[in-house]
């Protein structure tokens, strides 16, 4: 640190100094899309059978192979549109950062930092690389993210900062010495922060179908290979036959239509200037029981307005000490900059010594002005204890207003010891706040959806709890000072939570007990916030969301940004993610249903070594008609169903008693129509009309509730199968002869049984919602 200035760096020097270079979060490369859409163990499972039905079989029984091309085209071309939205978004959440370079300050992009930069710092800053303090005016950090101790650091000149830490309280500058890869937060989360779909209920479910139904298709396809060929004189007939249960067997639409609603969900939320940096946030907001708000910057707009100063002596200068003491702060917080808008010059005199600056556990900032005293501005209920002064703000807070006290003291009281010296109160203060204009909307909302509302604020409970009954939040006037709840008592702090829903003067680490707490009640809770005070909070929570005018620190560790700061967005959040996780179950159950038909068909046919009830073109038509194209449009559906845990038990509970009853109707209606004088193609035909009935049942249970577009869907897509066996060179096509009134009224009734079963069975389990 020898010779070094505080100029920072020359243009010369950033030019030729190594970079920030650092991947986003928010997506992965080009190249990962089109290896996660191409290269499945699945694509090359019906890579393979493609090419046996290429050259054992008839072209037309290859119509399964373009289904997987147009699903992967799908997939990479949806994805990529939730990267452009995911990028582009990134970069506008990605706040400045200031340096001093030629010895000016400017504002720079993160990825414009070099190694060697002088970084300044501001309360609500967060720490990008890893450096060396040079210049520190009361300068706090907090490590906790990092090493989990809970106590700010106060930083010295010469003391290490890390990547990853945030800026409590005070300002000061460091050097850059580590950075991209090598800052310490880089390194320690580069593994957890590459993009992933999702780690959660929802996908682990459908990964665990997956690899289950994959260990189930090798021995089972094995059989059904032996048995087709056992059966059959001819080889084409026989591999035809096993290609058409194998592939029947495989969910290969599944992953396709779940990445969609992912990332459809993503690109909706980004036309609202709503930024998900983590897509397993999709799912969060599905599942949200408990929303706790921030009151500033959330229920109240960001920014106040100084209403009134209130002497409590008048033998003292009011005005001069509380103008010199707010323009004592280099970074101030809102509430200094409401009383600097407000009297813009300070007076001469009063000059600045020791400082302490506000940080939100301390809820004070003072400053000593040298033979004309100690200044301090506050939290009255901290500062003051008893009298007059404390009587008029406990008033005065009732009313939602912000109230601070002016006190004088003989010196400044030592941050670690709080207001521990004798404290003067000289006046009152108060600040206009101004309550959201789509706050009580909102707030209706959510009370209509189920989700219970908790009010968390650093303020005065009185006052919060005003502003929380005038927007009629339930149980409004149900308040409690956080000074007064048990510290290590999690069970009672969470009976608590339940009982209250406002919650004034709480601290940062009371924040993240009160997240834990609920969590430990079984609640899912979303934490919104802007302020550096809340960012335990939010990363604690099952969803952290964020305003777009918050500090950097807690834009970086909210899995969600409101970019515009607009808390009437929150209900769309919540909304797309419970419409993304009900529309994945829906198309869950039917793709599922198919897999388990096919896999009992295929025991049934491996184990009586007969013919394969259809042919591949044949499974291609259904599974279109009852699986790939309404999945398309069920998967994109609205819905305000509240997620349910028990994703895996639930589609399972629907899907293998529809599956079994499925496979059951089409093997009777097989075994019935091959009894009389017909071909193979005859027989194969009954099979497909009760193997479509009985499917086309099962997407009408799915499709509940039945409003006009849902009707209109599963509607024309039995109007359409319909066509397909009157019109003549589809049915050459698809290798279908019906005719026969016996037969084809046979698959009908053997359907419509099946169809009567299947509705018992969901019933029984009660695993849809209608």
């Amino acid at each position: 640190m020898v010779g070094l200035t505080l100029d920072g760096l020359t243009a010369a020097q950033v030019a030729a100094a190594k970079p920030n270079d650092v991947p986003r979060r928010s997506s992965r490369s080009f190249s990962a899309i089109i290896r996660a859409n191409v290269f499945t163990l699945f694509n090359l499972v019906i890579g393979v059978l493609w090419a046996l039905i290429l050259i054992f079989g008839e072209w037309q029984d290859g119509l399964f192979g373009l289904v997987i091309v147009a699903n992967a085209l799908i997939g990479i071309v949806q994805e990529l549109r939730a990267k452009r939205t995911l990028d582009k978004l990134a970069v506008v959440n990605e706040a400045p950062v200031r340096v001093r370079r030629d010895g000016a300050e400017r504002e720079i992009h993160p990825r414009e930092i070099v190694l060697g930069d002088l970084i300044l710092l501001a309360p609500g800053d967060r720490l990008l690389v890893d450096g060396d303090v040079v210049r520190s005016d009361g300068l706090e950090v907090d490590e906790s993210l990092l090493t989990g101790e809970a106590d700010p650091v106060h930083k010295k000149p010469g003391d290490h900062v890390l990547s990853g830490s945030f800026v409590v309280a005070g300002s000061g500058a460091f050097v850059a010495t580590k950075v991209g890869t090598d800052a310490y937060a880089v390194r320690l989360a580069e593994e957890a922060s590459k993009f992933h779909l999702a780690h959660s209920e929802l996908r682990e479910g459908v990964s665990n179908f997956i690899k289950y139904i994959t260990w189930l298709v090798i021995p089972i396809g094995a059989l059904l290979i032996y048995s087709q060929l056992s059966s059959s004189v001819d080889f084409g007939t026989a591999i035809t036959g096993a290609v058409a249960g194998i592939v029947t067997m495989i969910p290969e639409g599944l992953v396709l239509m779940t990445s969609i609603a992912f990332a459809v969900g993503v690109v909706r939320l980004g036309r609202r200037r709503c930024l998900v940096q983590e897509l397993p946030a999709i799912e969060g907001l599905a599942r949200v029981d408990v929303l706790c708000l921030d009151k500033t910057g959330t229920l109240t707009a960001g920014g106040m307005e100084l209403d009134e100063v209130l002497p409590l002596r008048h033998d003292q200068p009011v005005t001069d000490a509380l103008t010199a003491l707010c323009h004592a702060d280099p970074q101030p917080n809102a509430t200094a900059q409401a009383i600097r808008d407000r009297y813009a010059t300070p007076a001469e005199g009063w000059t600045a010594g020791e400082s302490v600056p506000f940080s939100s556990a301390r809820k004070w900032s003072g400053t000593d002005f040298g033979e004309r005293g100690a200044w301090v501005l506050g939290a009255p209920d901290v500062l003051l204890h008893d009298g007059d002064g404390y009587d008029r703000a406990a008033a005065l807070a009732t009313t939602g207003a912000r109230v601070l006290a002016l006190c004088r003291a003989d010196r400044l009281p030592d941050p670690g010891d709080g207001a521990a010296v004798a404290l003067e109160p000289v006046a009152l203060v108060t600040l206009k706040q101004r309550v959201r204009p789509d706050a009580d909307e909102t707030l209706r909302y959510f009370a209509k959806q189920g989700v219970t509302v908790k009010v968390i604020s650093g303020d005065n409970p009185e006052a919060v709890a005003a502003i929380a009954t005038g927007l009629g939040i339930p149980d409004g006037d149900r308040f409690l000072d956080a000074r007064t709840l048990p510290d290590d008592d999690q069970q009672k702090l969470g009976e608590l939570l339940e009982d209250h829903a406002v919650f004034g003067r709480v601290t940062p680490q009371q924040k993240r007990k009160f997240v834990a707490a609920l969590q430990a009640r079984g609640h899912t809770v979303a934490m919104t916030g802007d302020g550096v005070n809340d960012v335990l909070a939010l990363k604690d929570a099952d969803l952290g969301i964020a305003m777009g005018a918050g500090s950097p620190a807690t834009k970086a560790v909210a899995q969600v940004v409101l970019l515009d700061n607009k808390f009437a967005t929150l209900p769309y959040v919540v909304g797309e993610g419970r419409r993304v996780l009900a529309n994945i179950e829906r198309v869950s159950n039917l793709f599922l249903t198919k897999t388990f038909y096919a896999i009992v068909l295929s025991l049934a046919v491996g184990v009586a070594g007969v013919m394969f009830p259809f042919a591949p073109r044949h499974s291609t038509l259904v599974n279109a008609l009852t699986i790939g194209i309404p999945a398309f449009f069920l998967a994109l559906a609205p819905t305000l169903e509240r997620a349910r845990s028990g994703f895996v038990r639930r589609v399972l509970r629907f899907a293998v008693p529809s599956g079994v009853l499925c496979a059951a109707a089409v093997l009777v209606s097989f075994w019935l129509a091959h009894r009389g004088d017909s071909t193979l193609v005859q027989d194969q035909t009954s099979a497909v009309i009760t193997l479509f009935l009985a499917t086309w049942w099962v997407l009408v249970l799915i499709a509940r509730p039945l409003t006009w577009w849902r009707v209109l869907l599963v509607g024309s897509m039995a109007v359409a199968f319909g066509l397909g066996l009157s019109l003549p060179f589809v049915r050459d096509f698809f290798a279908l002869e019906p005719g026969n009134l016996v037969k084809d009224l046979t698959a009908v009734g053997v359907a419509v049984v099946a169809a009567v079963l299947i509705s018992a069975a969901v019933k029984v389990a009660g695993t849809l919602r209608t």
